[in-house]
């Protein structure tokens, strides 16, 4: 039925495509998530009235993230194939796309978990201060806690654009089902499988954000 449907689908070959995608989208979410929030939180602390206020240092994260937020990902992609061949040792394949991935990611989540600092009241980091508490239990225990629900909220949009980010990449080798819907499908003039990795994607995304709401809701204790 499936082959009679789709008759240029390779299961194979969308299979590998889609563990592909899961395997550069994990990953990056998973750096972007620990990169980004501390970005966030340097942009948050050393900003004015906060508790590493320095305007020197908030200036040149608040430039870095700001220049890295704003390159279209594709160039980015380009833009970056020293450093990526320096790291992994080629242009092709899941993990070459990994470097671009994080960058252009974790800058955007970066401000998301700023802007999620900025929400909390000031009220409870004056009253640990009070306490006496220390910079690190007052991240640990109260801003990132306190927190936690707008952080997993900006991870879930996070980890969607970076799932369309490995669709780009892949258009340029990285693999995943960007280059099987591109060199399989595009290519090819097979739009049966350009749709079916369309599909899955979007199974993809419909998944993430599902279980971003679900830890959301668990989170907030609102």
């Amino acid at each position: 039925m499936l082959s009679e449907l789709f008759p240029n689908l390779k299961v194979e070959k969308l299979w590998e495509a889609t563990v592909e995608t899961i395997y550069m989208t994990a990953i990056s979410v998973f750096a972007t998530f620990i990169l980004g929030i501390i970005l966030g939180l340097l942009l948050f602390l050393t900003s004015r009235g906060n508790l590493w206020e320095n305007k020197t240092i908030n200036k040149i994260v608040a430039a870095v993230v700001n220049v890295f937020r704003s390159i279209p990902f594709i160039i980015l992609i380009i833009l970056l194939i020293p450093f990526t061949k320096f790291m992994v040792g080629t242009m092709l394949g899941a993990n070459a796309a990994l470097p671009a991935l994080i960058i252009g990611a974790a800058p955007f989540y970066a401000r998301m978990v700023e802007i999620a600092l900025r929400e909390i009241d000031k009220g409870v980091i004056e009253a640990a201060q009070s306490m006496g508490a220390t910079t690190w239990h007052i991240i640990s225990k109260v801003l990132l806690p306190e927190s936690m629900p707008a952080l997993i909220s900006g991870i879930t949009v996070t980890a969607i654009a970076l799932v369309g980010y490995t669709a780009m990449a892949g258009v340029v080798g990285a693999g995943g089902l960007g280059n099987l819907a591109y060199l399989e499908g595009f290519q090819r003039s097979n739009p049966d499988v350009t749709f079916i990795a369309t599909v899955v994607i979007l199974l993809l995304v419909f998944i993430l954000q599902w279980l971003g709401d679900f830890a959301t809701q668990k989170l907030d204790k609102r």
